[in-house]
């Protein structure tokens, strides 16, 4: 350990349920600590028993979740924005989005306060386009792209300021074939981006029918996020 570096925390943590497989094997957690607690993640060592008989380490990163909008116009265009992310060293086209930290919130109304944050916009029709589990062999991390329409902007003396990133976000809006064909040039390489742009070509060939409503259940939304919020 080198000077500066401060010595990790492991504390004893709930053990998650066991879970049944079809064939009747019992995937118990013997033993469960918190090993890492940053400012969104923390890192939790399970010890659990494995078909052939063994006991396995795994190391799972706790996310609380998080929510992302394809708005779209009354054009067809996609509202994006570009944001700096630092663990990749550069800015990213984004779709509106942002974690579930707020106790008791819904999904929904989540997605509503990051649209409204990020774009500086309101949207009359919400509707779900796809739920995803981000990386499932590492973390728990899971988030849900919300289709919003009918949009309309923010007066400018009710804006948010952004802080942080944000203070330098740009805003724009693409035609959904232009981001469809960026999508596949790599020019938008976030993944819930990607996601959400083919999700709503595909959703709006049917013209956006039948998709679920925004306040649909949402059951593999992380339990810890929003202080045990398990609703849509």
């Amino acid at each position: 350990m080198t000077t500066g570096e401060q010595a990790p925390i492991v504390a004893p943590s709930a053990p998650p349920a066991p879970y049944r497989s079809e064939t009747g094997h019992l995937y118990d957690v013997t033993e469960s600590s918190t090993v890492y607690t940053g400012r969104v993640i923390s890192i939790r060592r399970d010890l659990v028993q494995m078909p052939d008989g063994t006991v396995s380490q795994r190391d799972v990163v706790v996310h609380p979740g998080a929510v992302g909008v394809v708005a779209v116009d009354d054009s067809g265009r996609v509202v994006m924005v570009r944001q700096y992310r630092h663990p990749v060293r550069r800015p990213l086209w984004e779709l509106p989005a942002g974690l579930l930290d707020v106790p008791g919130e819904p999904a929904w109304i989540a997605a509503a306060r990051e649209l409204a944050e990020e774009a500086r916009l309101t949207a009359s029709r919400w509707d779900v386009l796809t739920d995803l589990l981000v990386s499932p062999g590492m973390t728990d991390e899971a988030y849900r792209v919300f289709l919003a329409r009918g949009l309309s902007d923010i007066p400018p003396e009710d804006r948010h300021v952004g802080e942080f990133e944000e203070a330098e976000m740009e805003v724009t809006r693409l035609p959904l074939d232009e981001a469809i064909r960026q999508v596949f040039a790599g020019q938008i390489d976030n993944s819930m981006a990607v996601v959400g742009i083919l999700a709503a070509a595909h959703a709006a060939r049917s013209g956006f029918e039948g998709l679920r409503s925004a306040r649909t259940p949402w059951p593999a939304r992380p339990q810890h996020s929003g202080e045990g919020w398990t609703g849509g």
